[in-house]
């Protein structure tokens, strides 16, 4: 029933991944950013089980509840999305159903897409990051929040990140208390550390034209840069331009990031899928 509690599941073998999977009808698969969990892709919201669909969720590798990579295995976007593909298969079956990503999430599910061409009914992405090139100052901010987390902890990863974000006066304080929030949830915080050093050296696809193949309606939602400079707008429009059949949303300018607004945000990808599904009959 779309108002039940989340039922909770572990998938092994391999890294145990804990997620959990709510409301009843066609699937939506959420993926996460680097440093968050699975409640941060809706924020708590329930509209999408409302709304009709089962909702699968869970943490990334390293991540939340989930276990570390093995010392053979790591964090990059091949075991990201092999990871992907084991809670599809577990969760979703051979149905058709909606992949939803957020910044590492989002590339993930792009990864997927392109590796699964026909799998999916559509296709959400959130924030995207990855432009194509991977530059050394990039590098070098990554390396810089896996230094402040390994020897200073969450209170050192805020100070580094607002000291190189920059965030407008308005946003900092909402900024620092979620993100305080959200990690704080790691049960392996060094997990975290690997994960910030390796997933941005990391590849999810080649060059932006290859976006050019993932053929299903696409969702791509934007933020604007002065309250989330760290998904910047112009990334999201270049995704836009690539993906055949992509859609743009994104909130008013001087409004909280749509990507932070569960509710909303629900609504929006609850009124994408329903317009996906309908353009395919």
């Amino acid at each position: 029933m779309p108002g039940a509690a989340a039922a909770p599941f572990v998938l092994g073998p391999g890294p145990e991944l804990h997620g959990e999977a709510a409301g009843e009808g066609t699937p939506i698969v959420l993926c996460h950013g680097i440093t968050a969990t699975r409640r941060y892709v809706t924020h708590g919201s329930r509209v999408l089980e409302r709304a009709g669909h089962e909702v699968v969720s869970y943490d990334a590798r390293g991540h939340g509840e989930s276990d570390p990579a093995p010392v053979e295995e790591g964090y990059g976007y091949p075991w990201l999305v092999a990871d992907l593909e084991r809670v599809v298969e577990s969760t979703v079956g051979e149905s058709g159903f909606l992949l939803v990503g957020h910044s590492m999430g989002a590339h993930t599910a792009v990864a997927y897409a392109l590796a699964h061409p026909g799998r999916l009914d559509g296709l959400v992405v959130i924030g995207p990051v990855y432009s194509g090139e991977i530059s050394a100052a990039t590098l070098a901010y990554w390396d810089g929040l896996a230094e402040a987390l390994d020897t200073g902890g969450v209170d050192g990863f805020l100070a580094y990140l607002d000291r190189r974000q920059g965030f407008d006066p308005a946003w900092r304080d909402s900024v620092l208390r979620f993100t305080r929030e959200r990690m704080l949830l790691h049960r392996h915080p060094m997990a975290v550390v690997a994960a910030l050093r390796e997933v941005p050296r990391s590849r999810p696809f080649g060059a932006m034209e290859e976006l050019e193949r993932i053929e299903v309606p696409a969702l791509v939602v934007a933020s604007h840069d002065a309250a989330d400079p760290g998904h910047p707008y112009e990334t999201a429009l270049a995704y836009v331009e690539r993906l055949p059949r992509a859609t743009l949303v994104a909130e008013s300018e001087g409004e909280s990031p749509l990507a932070w607004q569960g509710g909303r945000l629900s609504r929006e990808i609850a009124a994408f899928y329903t317009k996906a599904l309908s353009s395919s009959l």
